[in-house]
């Protein structure tokens, strides 16, 4: 089992770095920082083709391109959090890719290992194929093609306006209240 940490930061966030300390001597586990420098993109890059499973970490901003690195690598990402929203999910079943562990779990001694050691070589070779499916959902593209990353991005967004709308225009039905002056209202009591 190889299993790449990539952008592991260790002045970060705390449960990083509780894991960090409850990995590091697991047999098996490969941390590596990646970095924006050519060759720490190159290195973070190549661990993770070479891993079968990539721990994603909640971080300390809501996104993060660990994901999509992951996913462009064909290495199943392993999220790590307990509420993570992810991209294009109103569209894509992550579990049949991903494994999903809450952080208190994975900070267990163990747990970690025990649940992908669980993972027999037909579930990781379907959830590996699946990848193969979606990959082009993560893959920017110019121009855009269809289901691409930025093709993906507009539908979400699509999607998500009818109920900003609605969330607007309900906000908006007492406005003509608001304006009319309390010396009606206060007659109409």
């Amino acid at each position: 089992m190889y299993v790449c940490v990539s952008g592991l930061c260790l002045q970060g966030g705390i449960i990083r770095q509780k894991l960090y300390e409850v990995l590091k001597q697991e047999p098996g586990i490969h941390f590596e920082a990646g970095n924006t420098q050519r060759d720490g993109f190159r290195s973070a890059t190549q661990g993770m083709r070479a891993s079968k499973f990539c721990l994603h970490l909640a971080g300390d901003t809501p996104s993060s391109n660990r994901l999509f690195d992951a996913i462009a690598s064909h290495c199943v990402p392993v999220i790590i959090s307990d509420d993570l929203e992810l991209p294009f999910e109103e569209e894509l079943d992550y579990t049949r890719f991903c494994l999903f562990v809450k952080a208190k779990d994975a900070l267990q001694k163990g747990f970690v290992v025990q649940l992908l050691q669980s993972v027999d070589r037909t579930e990781w070779t379907q959830m590996w194929n699946t990848l193969q499916q979606v990959h082009l959902h993560f893959t920017y593209q110019h121009p855009s093609q269809p289901n691409d990353a930025v093709n993906m991005v507009w539908k979400s967004i699509s999607r998500k306006v009818p109920s900003i709308k609605f969330f607007l225009h309900k906000q908006n039905r007492f406005v003509r209240l608001k304006k009319t002056p309390t010396s009606f209202l206060a007659q109409q009591s």
